[in-house]
């Protein structure tokens, strides 16, 4: 079954590769007319009397940010937390030939030593001949941890105190129309790693001997293959995403341990009105499979529950609480709009992980769902606002966002 399970899940990209179906066709083949849509932007001109232009040319804007000051629960759960969002999307070509670029910026503090500086970006440069994508983070995160696979039960936990910084930097070059392929680099350096009661030996508790106390550094090279329809990252319009990341972390390049791991991601979007292009109705799908190909690859380092590069998977799951060498991940979306204008809409969403570690990889599945209500706070840039709820099996959460989970 586990084979089965896997040669199923790697052909997906292929099956993505070979469609050719309107599913695919990138909206931005035409300038969406966001005449008649509605968002915050205009609420607040009407709301203090802004008379805006006679006439607005939307195709003509390149540049647009989205501010997002909230409280809310701190990515990983521990309470409540400020959270500050700013999102920039630009074009650096013309709109017909080149996708929306995008930087978000998300400081936040939980008030209880919980705080990070994350910058996430995806760049493409005109005409979309490179793709060029980064993701810097400082982080103090002490972080509750149940141990390898799924045998821990929720109370049986103990907190991870550690700092944390990430350096990840790729270019993709395009090879044909949407596939892409390049290297990276990637950093991950945990260090200050102990357990918040001292009484508690985390190898022990964890049953996992690497990377646990001190130190741990991890320095590799990645190699991408991607394969991307969309022309929004921020809020995807129907279309297909594959991307497959294998990472090799040699001594040399200064890492702990000498490790490798392969990442492969999988969506897909489908409009259940095509023929209406300014409102949402859309199913969306999305999996991936994250393993460890070697041993020694430092506990923090090992796939977990919502440590996906956007940290946007498993909603309903307190973050970290499934960590395993191996995890697989699915998840599906329904995306409506409330209102006509596209101001209001709503979303229903339902996920699905397991994980090895306890020997139940496959046997034993973490299922959570939720809702969420959207409110358009950009539509050149088509972000909106997320305040997603989502609940499992002894936790829930409500969640922030600007711009879609995925």
């Amino acid at each position: 079954m586990f084979r089965s399970l896997l040669v199923v899940l790697f052909m997906l990209p292929a099956a993505l590769l070979a469609q050719n179906g309107p599913n695919t066709i990138p909206q931005n083949s035409t300038v969406k007319d966001t005449a008649r849509q509605t968002d915050l932007i205009d609420i607040a001109k009407d709301l203090f009397n802004i008379k805006p232009q006679k006439i607005r040319e939307e195709r003509d804007k390149k540049i647009y940010f989205s501010i997002l000051p909230v409280s809310g629960s701190a990515p990983g759960g521990s309470g409540r937390a400020l959270i500050t969002s700013t999102t920039a999307g630009i074009y650096l070509g013309p709109r017909k030939t080149t996708n929306l670029s995008s930087a978000t910026f998300a400081p936040y503090w939980n008030f209880k030593g919980r705080f990070g500086l994350p910058l996430r970006s995806s760049i493409w440069l005109p005409d979309n001949t490179w793709n060029i994508q980064g993701d810097i983070r400082f982080m103090v995160y002490p972080q509750y941890t149940w141990g390898l696979g799924s045998s821990h039960a929720y109370e049986d936990r103990t907190l991870v105190d550690y700092k944390y910084i990430r350096f990840y930097q790729s270019a993709l070059k395009r090879i044909k129309p949407y596939l892409f392929a390049g290297m990276g680099y990637s950093l991950d350096y945990h260090f200050n790693i102990k357990s918040d009661n001292p009484e508690v030996d985390l190898k022990s508790f964890t049953g996992y001997e690497y990377g646990l106390e001190g130190n741990s550094f991890s320095s590799g090279l990645t190699f991408n293959l991607l394969y991307d329809t969309r022309n929004n990252s921020i809020n995807p319009l129907p279309g297909s995403y594959a991307n497959l990341s294998y990472r090799v972390n040699p001594s040399f390049l200064g890492s702990n341990n000498s490790w490798q791991s392969v990442y492969l991601d999988v969506r897909k979007y489908i409009p259940l009105n095509p023929e209406n292009r300014n409102q949402q109705n859309t199913m969306a799908f999305w999996s991936y499979y994250w393993t460890a190909l070697t041993n020694k690859v430092p506990y923090l380092d090992l796939p977990g529950i919502g440590w996906d590069p956007y940290n946007r998977s498993g909603r309903g799951i307190e973050q970290n609480r499934y960590r395993g060498k191996s995890l697989l991940y699915f998840e599906s979306e329904y995306r409506r709009d409330i209102t006509r204008n596209g101001l209001l809409g709503f979303v229903v969403f339902a996920n699905v992980n397991t994980v090895s570690g306890s020997g139940t990889f496959l046997s034993s599945w973490h299922p959570a769902g939720g809702t969420g209500l959207r409110i358009k706070f950009n539509k050149g840039s088509n972000t909106n606002i997320g305040i997603d709820y989502g609940l499992s099996k002894g936790y829930s959460s409500v969640m922030f966002s600007l711009g879609e989970a995925f």
